[in-house]
């Protein structure tokens, strides 16, 4: 800035001026400032600069896995959202981890950004309250994190759920095998809460032949991997199911290898659907009809709500007679993309492609 102040003839409080975009400074003095940053190639240090106005212009966004196409689009949506603003989203995988390490609370406490978004992560309120620094607005997405004050944005994993399953009942099936995910995730426990409603009310509905059979539900990580093997180990041990309801869509493409390596047809011997509709979804063999998510939405909801956190935090001080708004809570309905892996039948009323 000295170089940059010698060169244009004027003060280091000049330039100061018209880098920050201060708008009391001459047009004349600005063009002549302007053009030594230019012949100089200066370019100002934003850390140093973040220091001195507590901002960074940097919000982070943790995910469970960054290799679930998934996260990509909430990103993409999160990132465009912000970036109206000025700001730059920094991208932090959690491996699903059940808490935030050590490199989480360097980030986070170490004002390297302003704000955060908490997308589909397994931390808990409390060690989440005691991390996050009083003054950091906190937007969440995805999965729930009961107790924090934050907020939210998600999808009515309930009736999708529902959604799923009664279709599967719509084409016939009446053993429906529930591949779902972890214990204790609010996304895997409202796909559940779905599914077991579905399987109710359609006996309610002269379907009593349907069953909700506890052999039928297994649980674990939203991963190809475990949908393949839990799908292996149901043909293995000779349960009877013909319908699959994957609690998102890397399980079902894991059950579709496992049902074709054991000359399963599907959708003539098992319907399989899954939850999301990741590009991947209508690629497969058979393309899998799933229950899909507004991502792109659901990014640019979180990014929109987490810069109206930090244009509050910027403004003056509020009396004491209007704090802070009590935290939003947005819930968006899924929709259904009926593909061939379920196609037994033409299901009327469905959305299809």
């Amino acid at each position: 800035m000295r170089d940059v102040a010698r060169e244009a003839g004027v003060s280091i409080a000049t330039v100061s001026r018209v880098v920050n975009g201060v708008d009391a400074v001459a047009e004349s003095t600005r063009r002549r400032v302007l053009e030594a940053i230019r012949r100089l190639n200066y370019s100002p240090n934003l850390v140093a600069k973040s220091l001195v106005h507590r901002g960074t212009r940097n919000v982070a966004l943790f995910v469970p896995d960054i290799m679930n196409p998934f996260f990509p689009a909430i990103a993409r949506g999160v990132a465009d959202a912000v970036a109206s603003e000025g700001y730059t989203v920094v991208l932090c995988n959690t491996d699903d981890s059940t808490e935030p390490g050590p490199h989480f609370e360097r980030l986070l406490r170490g004002n390297f950004v302003d704000g955060a978004i908490l997308c589909g992560t397994a931390w808990d309120a409390a060690p989440l309250s005691e991390l996050i620094p009083a003054d950091l607005p906190v937007v969440v997405m995805d999965r729930r994190v009961p107790g924090l004050r934050a907020d939210s944005v998600e999808i009515d994993n309930r009736l999708g759920g529902l959604m799923a399953t009664r279709h599967l009942l719509d084409v016939g099936c009446r053993r429906i095998l529930h591949l779902g995910g972890p214990v204790g995730v609010s996304t895997a426990e409202g796909r559940l809460a779905g599914y077991l409603e579905a399987l109710c009310s359609g006996a309610a509905d002269e379907r009593d032949a349907a069953e909700a059979d506890s052999d039928l539900i297994t649980r674990g990580p939203f991963r190809a991997e475990s949908g393949y093997s839990r799908t292996r180990a149901a043909l293995e041990s000779g349960l009877s199911f013909d319908g699959i309801f994957a609690a998102n869509d890397l399980l079902a493409l894991g059950a579709l290898q496992a049902l074709r390596q054991f000359g399963r047809r599907v959708p003539e011997d098992v319907a399989v659907i899954g939850f999301d509709d990741i590009y991947m979804a209508a690629l497969a063999l058979p393309p899998l009809s799933t229950v899909a998510q507004p991502t792109y939405r659901l990014g640019t909801i979180a990014g929109r709500m987490l810069m109206d956190r930090l244009d509050r935090s910027a403004s003056p001080a509020q009396p004491p007679a209007h704090p802070q708004p009590e935290p939003k809570r947005v819930v968006l309905e899924p929709s259904l993309r009926i593909r061939e892996s379920t196609r037994r039948e033409r299901v009327q009323g469905s959305e299809e492609e």
